[in-house]
């Protein structure tokens, strides 16, 4: 006769599926421009956390279900926290859900994924960062300006003008091209440290605003004239390119760029 074998009953409460949350490159903020990766992710979002910078046709993607959160990032407008934003994504995380972590651009190019990260290590949260093309990048390339050229352009360095007193000026204003994002606020301060130390008042800069976007828009002159070509111009956000590559747009826009 067989021997019965007890059954175990577990009074434990029934454990959260895992969420998980992908930090994800949005490019320049339309769907030419995405990665397939990117656009298979917001397809099956159950929240979408995303910046400010990001276009409406990327928000058509996200399943009628998908719980959408704004938390701002736009340069000079209100935001939110950026310890709050990490409380959001652990939280819907810890409830199981599939979160996408919208950025502009990639992740890990002035995105602050960092913090992010940090704070979902911490609390035993599964993540996924899912690269996107920088605008530091797609910018001049839709306008026609190559950031590098076998004659013009052996190098390029790419910085964020935010805090325009933290960089080092003296060694930027020696690269032949210099591509600056957060930028456009402190176009006067940028033209004066690049004179102060060396810049020609010649030397070609360009100034794109809304790349990759139906506003997209391009301001090119030289150090000496674009801030009188600009006034009174909405130009945030914008890419801003300065170097010789400049000149070379014509030959190379193909008569597409605006």
């Amino acid at each position: 006769m067989p021997i019965p074998v007890p059954i175990s009953v577990s009074t434990a409460p029934h454990s959260q599926p895992a969420g998980k949350v992908y930090l994800v490159g949005a490019g320049t903020g339309c769907i030419a421009h995405l990665t397939m990766q990117a656009h298979d992710l917001l397809r099956q979002a159950e929240v979408l956390v995303y910046d400010a910078l990001v276009g409406d046709d990327l928000m058509g993607l996200v399943p009628d279900y998908c719980e959408q959160i704004l938390v701002g990032k736009r340069g000079g407008l209100p935001s939110t926290p950026q310890t709050e934003i990490n409380q959001i994504l652990v939280e819907q995380a810890r409830q199981g859900r599939q979160v996408i972590r919208l950025k502009s651009g990639d992740p890990f190019i002035f995105g602050r994924s960092a913090a992010e990260i940090q704070a979902l290590t911490e609390a035993g949260c599964n993540f996924e960062v899912v690269p996107g093309l920088s605008s530091a990048l797609t910018a001049p390339l839709l306008v026609g300006i190559p950031l590098t050229d076998p004659v013009l352009s052996r190098c390029f360095a790419v910085a964020t003008a935010h805090e325009p007193d933290a960089l080092d000026w003296e060694s930027l204003s020696q690269l032949e091209t210099l591509v600056l994002l957060m930028a456009a606020k402190q176009l006067p301060e940028i033209i004066e440290q690049l004179l102060r130390h060396g810049r020609a008042l010649e030397t070609p800069i360009a100034v794109i605003r809304w790349a990759g976007q139906p506003e997209q828009q391009i301001w090119t002159g030289t150090l000496g004239n674009i801030l009188r070509q600009t006034e009174h111009q909405p130009l945030s956000p914008a890419v801003i390119v300065i170097g010789e590559v400049v000149r070379l747009r014509p030959y190379l826009s193909g008569g597409t760029a605006q």
